[in-house]
């Protein structure tokens, strides 16, 4: 349990460096097509800061993959949600954003709920009860026909490019998500053997994965960085604690005062949720 938090800890250092570097090599990169995809991601790849921050990407997937092997998918989570306190100080310091006191307060107020929804379990969520196969499906299914809905929804004219982004970064973030359910699975059935692997779920992965790399792409090329990582994250994370919670049974308290404080950590991400997009603007230009 502890390596496994020790894991995701590392996890969240590696996504959020390599967030900023995707951002700095998609905004220098030609814009992403969706009828040309191959295309695009070949140029995507020629910006070496993006190339190199889907290298720590890959990386951060390995350590996520430890870490969802080792512990429960809610508490993995909530440590990656500490992942936005490390985007906000490593924007500043290394890649020239400037966040208000309301950005700060949100990245805060959405880590600190994020981390309570998490956190708030009882003593056997190491050892949760098996899964609930129709909640897979249906949450799979379902967030993966939202997100595509909310993507075409962005592409309307009336949708400002910067909203464009923010509306891009979301959908990314719930496919995210519907990859970490599904990988969680994985994990848990691959003890039964390696040929456990040949799975409807092992496709549905890749393709949430494959889908959330080109909307991060575009969305991180369309609108302002930082937010579009923050919410990014923020509907990963919501998608996979709630999948945790209905799918893998992690309890979601033993009394009402446990179940009111998850309840009012939701509460708390919405807020915060709220508070970052407003303006925020890179101090120095990125180099290629």
């Amino acid at each position: 349990m502890i390596v496994g938090l020790a894991l995701a800890l590392a996890c969240a250092v590696a996504t959020s460096v390599s967030f900023l570097l995707k951002h700095r090599g998609a905004v220098l990169a030609s814009p992403v097509r969706v009828r040309h995809p191959l295309r695009s991601a070949v140029d995507l790849f020629r910006s070496r800061w993006f190339a190199v921050g889907w290298i720590v990407a890959v990386g951060a997937w390995l350590l996520h993959v430890g870490a969802l092997a080792l512990a429960p998918l809610s508490i993995v989570q909530a440590v990656l949600s500490g992942g936005l306190v490390f985007l906000a100080v490593f924007a500043e310091r290394f890649f020239g954003f400037k966040l208000g006191r309301r950005q700060w307060a949100g990245v805060i107020v959405t880590a600190a709920g994020l981390a309570v929804i998490g956190l708030t379990s009882g003593p056997d969520d190491a050892d949760p009860p098996g899964h609930a196969l129709a909640a897979l499906i249906a949450i799979e299914c379902g967030v993966v026909v939202a997100s595509a809905a909310v993507a075409v929804i962005s592409t309307h004219h009336r949708v400002s490019p910067a909203a464009q982004g923010l509306l891009l970064g979301a959908a990314a973030g719930a496919l995210f998500g519907v990859s970490d359910i599904a990988i969680k699975f994985l994990t848990d059935a691959v003890e039964d053997g390696v040929l456990k692997l040949i799975s409807p779920w092992t496709g549905a992965a890749l393709v949430a994965s494959v889908g959330a790399f080109y909307a991060s792409a575009r969305g991180l090329q369309l609108g302002p960085g930082v937010e579009v990582i923050a919410l990014t994250s923020v509907a990963a994370n919501l998608i996979a604690i709630v999948g945790g919670i209905l799918v893998f049974r992690d309890p979601i308290g033993t009394g009402p005062l446990e179940i009111g404080g998850r309840m009012l950590a939701f509460g708390l991400v919405i807020v915060g949720a709220a508070l970052m997009p407003a303006p925020m603007r890179a101090t120095r230009a990125a180099s290629p």
